[in-house]
């Protein structure tokens, strides 16, 4: 490489870019990304400045699906829309466009143009340097968190960071708080033990809503965390306004179907996902919500008596129809394969189910903490109910308890555990898997000193085991 060539490399690298912020092509799900920001960028979604983010963030798309010509047209767009937006304001907010630029035209082998914005970036910022060497600017730090927000889950830890850089140098600014909400909403577990009254994410939003109102977003964000708290009556009147300010919006439209799904009104639900599927039909959000709507609407017949045996196979059907094109749509939506196995068991086809958990089982250590406990309960009920294998039954309840035991999916395990074990007690009085079923419980649920008598108990009956040995000294240190 010749030394100009090294040169340019080496200014690249510098530059604030999507290129340079270690995006892995493996975390992002490019088909899905792509169809969501088309739709969102062609209905002109968002508030100020958002159409201008969805070019951009396409154009990297775009260059990830081997596409660099139009790559750079949507870049040079993205340009056009933020001066349209920003005017005199704008240069501020082209720094990562103008990078993403440079790297682009770098890629096509035109190292003159690739160096012209280069020097683009490094103009503007000598005319605006950051308050200490140690800072980027604001809208980087902004452009930063909306990019891993949008990108992949595996991101938002990093979109949380973001968001809280821009806000410590504009903490007034409308739009770092509104990413900043949004990324929280997404991170933070519902926890009433360690958020009794409202949680981190609820101020947030409120500060968020302030500066943005009629944002149909947030308003359904929020919504959605009061029912939490059971306050229902605000929560209904924020999911009321959020439809009057968002009715075309497919985000706003999700989140308030999943606010009617919680609070059970299926039928609600399931209207408002089937409009916003004929106006987006590859929405793999979408059709998830609505194959469980489908599910659970089976899940009430089952009750009923005599039970409609062509009803629950009609919306068993259509549970499983909406799963397959969301895994069409999204092929590590690993949350919908370990729901989809479930449905297929529950169709009498367990080859296929034991497939598909197999497939979703080799990546179980990846996942977040609540889609690894999901399928780890999912696949305990396949174990249990389908394939008749209590032991590996046992095994996963357990690992889903892991995660968090006061989960709607670990206080289902908790109760399956607790069944378990006093079945076993009832036939064999003494049975040390019993105990030490009792005994992960007890532990997941913070009774540490119920959890060293049941280990005990179950290593007074099976001395030589080890996983009860080491349970027992975990928590004996623990206590001490």
């Amino acid at each position: 490489m010749s030394d100009a060539a090294e040169d340019l490399v080496c200014r690249l690298e510098k530059l604030q870019s999507r290129f340079t912020w270690d995006l892995k092509e493996e975390d992002l799900e490019l088909d899905d990304l792509s169809n969501q920001l088309q739709h969102d960028r062609d209905l002109k979604l968002g508030q100020r400045g958002a159409v201008a983010h969805y070019y951009r963030f396409l154009a990297y798309v775009r260059y990830l699906q081997g596409k660099p010509d139009e790559a750079l047209s949507l870049l040079s767009q993205s340009e056009e829309k933020t001066r349209e937006c920003y005017g005199e304001d704008c240069e501020r907010r082209l720094i990562v466009t103008y990078g993403d630029m440079a790297w682009l035209i770098y890629h096509t082998g035109d190292s003159t143009q690739s160096q012209s914005y280069c020097q683009r970036v490094e103009d503007i910022l000598e005319k605006n340097p950051a308050d200490s060497p140690s800072d980027l600017l604001p809208e980087v730090y902004g452009e930063k968190a909306w990019t891993f927000l949008k990108f992949s889950m595996s991101y938002y830890k990093k979109a949380i960071a973001c968001s809280l850089r821009a806000l410590k140098l504009q903490p007034d600014d409308w739009e770092w708080n509104n990413c900043y909400a949004i990324a929280l909403f997404r991170t933070e577990p519902n926890d009433l033990k360690r958020y009794p009254e409202e949680s981190p994410v609820t101020t947030q939003l409120r500060r968020a809503l302030e500066m943005t109102p009629n944002d149909g977003v947030l308003l359904s964000l929020l919504a959605l965390k009061l029912l939490h708290y059971q306050k229902h009556e605000e929560a209904d009147g924020l999911v009321k306004k959020a439809l009057e300010v968002g009715s075309r919006d497919p985000q706003v439209i999700y989140h308030v179907a999943k606010y009617y799904y919680k609070r059970r009104k299926l039928d609600q639900a399931i209207d408002l996902l089937k409009g916003a599927l004929e106006r987006n039909s590859r929405s793999a959000f979408i059709h998830h919500q609505l194959a469980q709507c489908y599910r659970d609407k089976k899940k009430e017949l089952f009750s009923k008596k005599p039970r409609p045996e062509e009803e629950l196979q009609r919306f068993r059907r259509l549970s499983i129809y909406h799963l397959e094109e969301t895994i069409k749509l999204r092929k590590g939506f690993n949350h919908a394969k370990a729901d989809l196995a479930l449905q297929y068991a529950e169709d009498s086809n367990r080859r296929r189910a034991q497939e598909m958990f197999n497939e979703v089982l080799e990546t179980l250590e990846e996942e977040s903490g609540i889609i690894y406990q999901f399928i780890c309960r999912s696949y305990a009920e396949f174990c249990q109910y389908h394939i008749t294998d209590w032991d590996l039954a046992i095994t996963y309840y357990k690992k889903a308890l892991k995660f968090n035991s006061s989960t709607s999916d670990g206080r289902w395990c908790v109760k399956k555990l607790k069944q378990i074990a006093e079945r076993r007690l009832d036939r064999r009085p003494g049975d040390a898997i019993a105990y030490g079923i009792l005994g992960a419980v007890a532990k997941a649920e913070g009774h540490l000193k119920e959890a060293v008598r049941y280990y005990e108990r179950a290593l007074e009956r099976d001395a030589s085991n080890t996983e009860y040995l080491s349970e027992l000294c975990e928590l004996r240190l623990n206590l001490d």
